[in-house]
């Protein structure tokens, strides 16, 4: 294991070694640079004191992907504070019981989040601060109002001289003390915070080092995954900037093309994205090429092959800004034709496997090494074991230990014991084997989360559970189906045929229940579409319904 190092003070140094250097800009935006992250954050600091918060207390983050995402993070981990980001879609609602669940004293949120939002119902906040130009929305008392209206008068009293690299002093952090907790959900009864120790930011910041020891204080990267997720959050941002990197934040929600012009534009030197990117980039624009006749007579004639492949490979990597080690997949399963049809190519694209749970990183390999279809060999600083009788051949649980592994679920002793062992594996609920040479091939997942289309994780339980109120439904279950969510609704028929509806009229009636469960749930979630089961699912003894059965991709 790696010697544990202050997370904190590996940022207080890379702020005082890169002082002049950009940080963070909003793409197409402002641009920070690191003297400027370390002011701001030296003047939120300079808040929470007058304030009179304490080390420990929580500190949440609702807003969308921006630069002062990163400073409001950042003031809170340094202070010593517990930053608990969210993210922005959740419903109003949602954010309410987060925000009470987690305790948190201070709400940074972004003018289109507060629009949803009422003070009232977040009783124990001390204040609310606007993220984009940290203005004060609401304050629980006086002090906090005059704190922050002579904010600059309170800064020039502490830094009198002026303030440089040299009065950096961030607070010193120990491995198991807790960092940071991650919800993974937004509901009420479904959401779990994930408690993660300051040990896994500097095992996965380690990480990446190693892996990629071509990121420094000269590269570019772009963040296009939520901030409030741990992939995007790690390896977006929190190891860029300890390593001195600038972080281009795309601050609207990513299409496909957004995504495209801001990677020609910034060439980030790494492309951490989910599969649905790299897919809708082969199916909109390669599948078409490659299904014309002439283009597969050249792909099975020996030499004239190589040539078609070469350039697909070279307009590839200018699509992806051409200056990229390599692209890193992760949050879900690959297609595996595309997957195939990039290795033909031979276009550096990698699959990591990781959970919120570990920071995020449990496997990867490097694009040049990695065996196809898996997800690449354990990381550094973790063990991984198969709970199976024949851990090559016959899947398992896979289990993992080590520094990356969570402290548990903030407030629910229940689940927390219930995914780890008396021996201390954590349970991460996926099934794989692992071959003789250590890679990770997965299988499927006993968990049942679908990757949205931004990165975001989708429950389908917390879905159906809103379906399942509505009128005519007894059962439904949500699958992802060729990109978008699919419910497939077991009906109450009796129900129906008493009201007088044909099954036509019983098709039009569950579409309208589905249109007012849709207005329930954030932009991602929402489904697209229904499908009426003859007959009631299939189920375990439990009477679980057996989700295998109906998965489509």
């Amino acid at each position: 294991m790696s010697e544990f190092k202050s997370v904190n003070k590996l940022y207080e140094k890379s702020f005082r070694d890169n002082w002049d250097r950009p940080a963070l800009s909003n793409y197409q935006g402002v641009t920070l640079h690191f003297r400027d992250l370390a002011t701001r954050i030296a003047q939120l600091h300079v808040m929470y004191e007058e304030c009179g918060l304490g080390k420990g207390d929580k500190i949440a983050i609702c807003s969308r992907n921006q630069s002062n995402w990163a400073v409001a993070f950042l003031s809170a981990l340094t202070f010593g504070a517990v930053p608990v980001p969210l993210l922005h879609e959740f419903k109003a609602s949602n954010i309410h019981h987060l925000v009470n669940h987690s305790e948190a004293k201070i709400l940074f949120v972004d003018d289109v989040v507060w629009e949803g939002l009422t003070e009232t119902e977040m009783p124990e906040i001390k204040a609310v601060v606007l993220v984009n130009n940290f203005k004060l929305l609401y304050a629980a008392d006086e002090r906090i109002t005059y704190v922050r209206n002579h904010l600059n008068e309170l800064f020039g009293k502490k830094y009198p001289e002026s303030f440089g690299p040299e009065c950096l002093d961030y607070y010193e952090d120990s491995a198991d003390e807790l960092a940071l907790i991650n919800y993974t959900s937004g509901t009420s009864g479904f959401s779990k915070g994930v408690m993660i120790p300051y040990r896994a930011i500097f095992s996965n910041i380690e990480f990446g080092k190693m892996v990629l020891p071509q990121i420094d204080n000269t590269s570019d990267v772009v963040s296009m995954l939520p901030s409030a997720h741990m992939y995007g959050m790690m390896f977006e941002v929190l190891f860029e900037l300890s390593v001195g990197a600038h972080v281009h934040f795309l601050t609207r929600i990513p299409s496909p093309k957004i995504i495209m012009q801001a990677l020609a534009e910034i060439k980030p030197i790494i492309v951490i994205a989910v599969p649905l990117i790299i897919e809708k980039v082969y199916k909109s624009k390669l599948k078409p090429i490659l299904e014309k006749q002439g283009i597969k007579i050249m792909l099975k004639l020996p030499g004239l092959d190589q040539l078609v492949l070469n350039k697909i490979k070279a307009e590839l990597m200018a699509a992806f800004g051409g200056n990229f080690i390599e692209v890193i997949i992760g949050g879900a399963a690959f297609n595996k034709e595309v997957e195939a049809f990039m290795k033909r190519v031979g276009f550096p694209v990698t699959v990591g496997y990781g959970m919120t749970e570990c920071a995020p990183i449990i496997a990867y390999d490097s694009s040049r090494t990695i065996k196809i279809y898996s997800c690449g060999k354990v990381a550094p600083n973790l063990e991984i074991m198969i709970d199976s009788p024949d851990p090559q051949n016959v899947p398992g649980e896979v289990m993992v230990k080590g520094m990356n592994v969570f402290l548990g679920y903030y407030k629910n002793e229940e689940a927390t014991s219930q995914c780890f062992t008396e021996d201390g594996w954590f349970r991460t609920g996926d099934m794989g084997v692992i071959d003789e040479d250590g890679y990770l091939f997965l299988r499927g997942r006993s968990k049942c989360m679908i990757l949205g289309p931004s990165g975001q994780n989708i429950y389908p339980e917390e879905i159906e559970n809103v379906i399942n109120s509505r009128q005519y439904v007894v059962e439904s279950l949500v699958i992802e189906d060729e990109g978008a969510l699919t419910a497939l609704i077991y009906p109450d028929f009796r129900q129906a045929e008493q009201s007088g509806l044909d099954r036509d009229a019983l098709k039009a009636a569950l579409e309208a229940e589905l249109a007012e469960a849709n207005k329930e749930l954030p932009n991602y979630a929402r489904v697209k579409k229904i499908e009426i089961m003859p007959e009631d699912f299939e189920r375990t003894p439990k009477k679980s319904i057996k989700r295998y059965l109906y998965h489509r991709n």
